[in-house]
């Protein structure tokens, strides 16, 4: 006998607030604990059984990736609008930075996705934010108030070692990263005269 589809709809939506409900609750708590963080507690605060959750995400790695993803997907885009805001190409720079950390700060899952690989959880992550990098680097070189010999490559392993202080000493201790941010940016003046080492 053919199942009435009104009767299927209650379970589809059912299935969206579901999968709503785990997002909503692992977003939380990976900004709180970071990565390792036991999925059991995301299933206890979204209020779903643990074969809800592995319906929609079959393994952790799975919940992982869409959520990291998601936020990291906001950060980039938050990140570049910040430095599009304003016409200085050295505040431009130093407002990329400032917000990128302040961000990461808030959210541990994404710095430490950010610090272990300088790139972001996915290849598609990557493709969002080094052409804001490379778009930054530009403008402060062409100004003549970023030192010429600072690659897109350099900008990133920068953001991604400033990561690893955020997620050392947390948002609870701010001015720790930002007085980091602020020698490194400082380092990166055209004033300094020397070159920069290469292979």
């Amino acid at each position: 006998m053919a199942t009435d589809p009104s009767t299927r709809r209650p379970l589809r939506a059912d299935a969206e607030r579901n999968r709503a409900a785990i997002i909503e609750a692992a977003t939380e708590v990976l900004a709180e604990q970071g990565s390792a963080v036991d999925v059991r507690e995301i299933a206890q605060r979204s209020g779903v059984g643990m074969g809800t959750l592995y319906r929609h995400f079959p393994t952790k790695e799975d919940l992982l990736g869409t959520i990291l993803d998601r936020e990291f997907t906001a950060w980039a885009c938050a990140a570049r609008r910040a430095a599009d805001s304003t016409d200085d190409p050295r505040a431009a720079l130093e407002g990329f930075y400032e917000h990128a950390l302040a961000t990461q700060a808030c959210h541990r899952a994404v710095v430490e996705a950010y610090g272990n690989t300088w790139s972001g959880p996915s290849p598609d992550c990557t493709g969002l934010l080094h052409p804001v990098l490379d778009d930054l680097r530009a403008r402060a070189q062409d100004a003549g108030v970023l030192r010429a010999d600072v690659t897109t490559g350099d900008l990133a392993l920068l953001l991604a070692t400033l990561s690893h202080t955020v997620q050392l000493v947390g948002d609870h201790c701010a001015w720790v990263w930002r007085r980091q941010l602020r020698i490194a940016l400082d380092g990166l003046g055209a004033v300094h005269g020397a070159p920069l080492p290469t292979a």
